[in-house]
């Protein structure tokens, strides 16, 4: 049990006393992923300080049967890992709105969730940035929208990075 602990000491002194990249002031873009049928998400970055920021994402569908909007607001902290590669975690939450019509069956509903993020993300010399994460989704006050009430949401992101 001893070496438990004093592991875990060390490895929490290890990730706050890993270097911090300063991060972008700005970033804009796209995130594309399953996200339950919204499939791409518009993506804005806002640096607050060398390795803290917020993110919100914008997704939205309109199909013939669903028509639905979601929003998702992330607090998130960044690490260097080496060179233009910095992996995040964060959490955050958001609300949704969603419509359903087929075959007679007409439905709709306002979603809440509360949201975590893992990710890993690359800063090319010039103003790109790509990222894969995972954004395990809780749902609230859904039992129309999602059987389960969890929804894992992994993503591409590809984001225009500006001061």
């Amino acid at each position: 049990m001893k070496k438990v602990i004093l592991s875990a000491f060390m490895l929490l002194g290890l990730v706050f006393s890993t270097q911090a990249q300063d991060i972008s002031k700005n970033a804009i873009g796209l995130r594309l992923g399953d996200n339950d049928g919204f499939g791409g998400e518009i993506s804005y970055q806002r640096g607050l300080s060398k390795n803290n920021r917020l993110e919100l994402d914008l997704g939205w569908r309109n199909s013939k049967h669903v028509d639905a909007f979601k929003l998702a607001g992330l607090y998130q902290w960044v690490w260097n890992i080496d060179g233009g590669f910095n992996w995040y975690a964060g959490v955050g939450g958001g609300v949704g709105s969603w419509s359903y019509d087929y075959q007679g069956v007409d439905d709709s509903g306002v979603i809440l969730f509360a949201a975590g993020d893992l990710g890993i993300e690359y800063n090319f010399d010039f103003p790109l940035q790509l990222s894969l994460d995972i954004r395990p989704e809780l749902y609230f006050n859904s039992d129309d929208y999602r059987e389960d009430n969890f929804g894992p949401d992994i993503a591409l992101g590809v984001r225009y990075r500006f001061n």
